[in-house]
């Protein structure tokens, strides 16, 4: 193949991919943008064996298929509520692959030239930490270890210490001529000890961003791979990740009105003791002030708010048929999500989609928010943090600042939670104990909503 031929091929992928990412910005067309990429994709993985003159080798397509099997056999038994957990667990591969790669430069016998040896190090480093952070955060999603923040005496200290002599190796190894074995082992137990020390510490609510930020972390490491074996490809592409990556990282932060930073430096947006102290008989006397099924036949229009709660209970379906039973009564149902409602970017609109909530009913925070004094009824499924008024009059709490989706602004408000406990953030919600105009729903909100059907019907 001739290499015009091949930069005009790589182009024509880049451009789709890029393209498969805009489409998938937009809910309507996130389905064919995904096909797209994945497409994008696999032509380049086709045409990278065939550029390099591998195409032929048995083993490689043998691997090929193991692997496409695998992933076929494992996304048919996920379950939707494990979503977030997968998706954690394939930027850990994609920094696990860059890894591997980095691992065979650094072994090959002959001589690498500065550059290759940099970057494949740097690619190794950067691979590590994605993927063992990745396997931490697949962990604390599925309840395997503590979703609350875990940090241990010295944590801050450790954390740097442990990359900074990560990269100390890097450049003590243009000193000393270490032998590869040796040089690959400390460099990757130093940057998978980071991986480790650097998740642990990062709470339940602060998922999505470290997810995102993950996945901007695996392109990163593909793109810097690609760097140190020369493949255009796999640097452009790994880069697209990368930046796209932190983009979303960047509107997660926003959306929870953090830095970053103070993620990164495992300041936790968790408090340390703000739990409901009021007797639950106090707050019993707040709640069915006015019947909800009352409220729900009269009104006109109404707002459901969805939260991790509701893919906890897995009671989406339940939710849609009570949005096809207040249709049918012309009652206007919307839905309003906020950006880092659930635990991954998307993280409800995926749940929403399994149940077949048309696409446009789903509203983002900006555009509900100026509107919501026009609903009836906000019917609050499983959320807390998202919909807290503390983030707007609460100052020195965790949420302080963040910004929410004012559920408190609509006529009436009935929240479907679990129990009465704060959110991830441990702040005390007042809409609680408010004692006109709420309605609380207490139980698994899967049996709550089903009821609710039940008796309109």
């Amino acid at each position: 193949m001739s290499s015009i031929l091949y930069y005009i091929i790589c182009a024509l992928l880049i451009a789709g991919v890029l393209t498969g990412i805009y489409l998938m910005s937009k809910v309507k067309t996130a389905a064919m943008g995904n096909l797209l990429s994945c497409l994008c994709m696999a032509l380049a993985i086709i045409l990278t064996l065939f550029n390099y003159k591998i195409i032929s080798d048995k083993l490689l397509w043998i691997s090929m298929a193991i692997g496409a099997i695998i992933g076929i056999l494992w996304i048919l038994r996920v379950k939707m509520i494990q979503m977030p957990q997968l998706v954690a667990i394939y930027n850990g591969f994609g920094g696990a692959a860059s890894a591997i790669i980095a691992m065979l430069i650094l072994s090959a016998p002959s001589a690498l030239s500065v550059f290759s040896k940099t970057t494949a190090q740097l690619a190794l480093i950067t691979g590590m930490v994605t993927f063992f952070g990745s396997i931490v955060a697949a962990m604390k999603l599925s309840n395997i270890i503590s979703q609350k923040p875990i940090t241990l005496k010295g944590h801050q200290f450790i954390t740097i210490f442990s990359l900074v002599l990560a990269f100390l190796m890097l450049i003590l190894s243009f000193v000393f001529d270490l032998p590869p074995v040796i040089l690959i082992s400390i460099i990757a137990v130093l940057s998978s000890f980071f991986g480790v020390i650097f998740s642990i510490r990062i709470g339940g609510a602060d998922m999505p961003i470290t997810i995102s930020l993950l996945n901007s972390l695996s392109g990163v490491a593909g793109s810097i791979a690609g760097m140190a074996v020369g493949d255009l490809l796999l640097v452009s592409i790994g880069g697209i990740i990368g930046a796209s990556g932190l983009f979303l990282t960047q509107i997660m932060c926003k959306a929870m009105n953090r830095s970053l930073a103070s993620i990164l430096l495992g300041k936790t947006s968790l408090a340390s003791n703000n739990a409901i102290k009021e007797k639950e008989e106090n707050v019993d006397e707040a709640i069915q002030v006015k019947d909800p099924l009352e409220v729900l036949r009269e009104a006109k229009k109404v707002v459901i708010i969805p939260g991790y709660g509701m893919a906890l209970s897995q009671s989406q379906f339940e939710v849609k048929k009570l949005v096809d039973l207040l249709e049918s009564k012309n009652i206007k149902v919307d839905f309003a999500i906020h950006p880092v409602a659930g635990r991954m970017p998307g993280h409800m609109n995926i749940i929403l989609c399994e149940a077949d909530i048309p696409y446009d009913k789903l509203n983002d925070m900006d555009s509900i928010n100026p509107v919501l004094e026009s609903y009836d009824v906000a019917l609050i499924i499983g959320a807390n943090d998202v919909i807290n008024p503390a983030a707007r009059e609460a100052e020195g709490t965790p949420i302080y600042g963040m910004p929410i989706i004012n559920a408190d602004k609509a006529k009436h408000v009935i929240i479907c939670n679990y129990d009465l406990k704060p959110g991830y953030s441990g702040v005390d919600n007042p809409l609680y104990k408010k004692k006109d105009g709420v309605s609380l729903l207490l139980g698994d909100a899967k049996e709550t909503i089903a009821k609710l059907v039940k008796d309109i019907g």
